[in-house]
């Protein structure tokens, strides 16, 4: 029980250290610089759950093993949709237009335009913007801008 406590208030004392203090933890931890523009919320949870899976022993095997398999599964789906077949044309090899990222359902695009942060929520069957489901991130490009524009290019896909 006394363990217990000790880590709740160890992760409650994360809340106190400063944003740099959290970045040097991140980079303890991670061996790597946090992303740029990441916010402080992120770097105390990340810290915190290093903390956690220290002394309790973090993901079981068994997770581990399922999230492996949940991560081999959708870098599979994405090889595949990537592969180029090639063309012969007249004896000359033309390799077909390469497709577009895949941006798959949960992600969110983040966009900075005149000095304002513009999010989007991937759904299934389109793209949350303010609240307000879109077909295409072109029409939220253009809501966004005034102006026509390539929505994969404006979010920078």
């Amino acid at each position: 029980m006394r363990a217990k406590l000790n880590i709740e208030a160890e992760v409650a004392a994360l809340g106190d250290l400063s944003r740099e203090e959290l970045a040097a933890q991140w980079e303890k931890i991670y061996r790597c610089l946090p992303p740029k523009g990441v916010r402080r919320e992120l770097l105390i949870r990340a810290a915190a759950w290093h903390l956690q899976a220290k002394r309790l022993g973090g993901l079981s095997t068994e997770t581990r093993r399922m999230l492996r398999s949940a991560i081999d599964r959708v870098e599979k789906k994405i090889a595949d949709r990537d592969k180029q077949p090639n063309v012969v044309v007249n004896d000359i090899t033309v390799t077909t237009a390469r497709t577009r990222k895949l941006v798959l359902p949960g992600a969110r695009l983040v966009r900075d335009w005149n000095g304002r942060t513009h999010i989007v929520e991937v759904i299934e069957d389109g793209f949350v913007f303010e609240a307000k489901v879109y077909p295409s991130l072109s029409s939220i490009a253009r809501k966004i801008t005034g102006a026509h524009w390539s929505g994969p290019r404006f979010f920078r896909l």
